[in-house]
């Protein structure tokens, strides 16, 4: 199951105006994705992607049939997991890259995350009842289309069909957003905790999007000191769009910590300003990138 990765295919190094084929943050329907995993590699395939990674929320089972779509497409793949946790009242996701697929702490980790999630959800429909939402369970459930644990995503769209908000980003800013009714977090492990699950199955931990929190740059850089005291490699250098010069700094903040440099689209369905391997550009840096890691070459 692990990565296809030849050292001789991937640059040693990251470079300004260079295309990477590659995406190492994905989902599909085993998480809040509208594709399968199978279908997610087709587009994945069809748009020249080499080299990818599915990293479904606190679960990894549309690996084995994500594995074996990219060993038909002739696509290097890399079994991963986008870890919730929390950091000063702060959720904050990890994404892990296990070459090796789950075992060890990270097996009773992802249990632990699927128990959470049950439990969040039922929170978080009692919550949006309060607020006007009336069945908000069986309502996320039938927008989620299958058993899966549920996420805030599930709810917001319940929210946009039973018309209490005209669309997906309204749902986030008024229920479901950091700090409002639906943002449960208290069920997720501290960040180092999920750390040490991903070593433990040998794999490499990645700060997924830090630019997303809303920290200033000072507690970004705090975030970044205690993901690497707990044993963090990487930080998600580049995730979809986003701003230069915002890019350019963090980059200095990974070379700053001798921190690796990922880059993935948190890509989760087709017809959005995300796809496959869209992602703002790479600048030049000298954090090296995360397929040099020891953990992910091959030898």
């Amino acid at each position: 199951m692990s990565l296809s990765l030849s050292p001789l295919s991937l640059p040693v190094a990251l470079d300004a105006d260079r295309r990477y084929p590659l995406d190492f943050h994905l989902h599909s329907t085993a998480s809040d994705g509208a594709l399968s995993p199978a279908e997610l590699v087709a587009l994945c395939a069809e748009r020249g992607l080499e080299h990818v990674a599915l990293t479904d929320h606190d679960t990894m089972d549309g690996v084995a049939e994500a594995a074996a779509a990219a060993r038909d497409a002739g696509i290097g793949f890399m079994p991963g997991s986008e870890l919730s946790t929390r950091w000063r009242g702060v959720g904050i996701h990890v994404v892990a890259l296990v070459p090796d697929g789950p075992r060890g702490a990270l097996v009773e980790g992802l249990e632990h995350q699927r128990r959470a999630r049950i439990e969040r959800a039922g929170v978080i429909a009692e919550r949006l009842e309060k607020a006007g939402l009336a069945d908000a369970l069986a309502k996320a459930r039938a927008q989620a289309g299958s058993e899966r644990p549920l996420g805030r995503p599930d709810f917001a769209r319940a929210l946009v069909a039973d018309g209490l908000v005209k669309d997906f980003p309204e749902a986030f800013k008024r229920y479901l957003g950091s700090g409002k009714k639906g943002d449960v977090k208290a069920q997720w492990p501290e960040i180092g905790e999920a750390v040490g699950w991903i070593l433990d199955a040998g794999g490499v931990a990645a700060l997924a999007h830090p630019l997303r929190y809303g920290l200033t740059r000072r507690k970004r850089g705090l975030l970044m000191d205690r993901f690497a005291e707990a044993g963090g490699q990487a930080v998600e250098l580049v995730s979809g769009q986003q701003n230069p010069d915002a890019t350019r700094d963090l980059a200095r903040q990974l070379v700053e910590r001798g921190m690796y440099a990922s880059i993935g689209s948190d890509f989760h369905a087709p017809g959005g300003h995300a796809a496959p391997g869209s992602m703002s550009a790479v600048p030049r840096t000298a954090a090296p990138p995360i397929w040099q890691h020891p953990r992910l070459r091959l030898s």
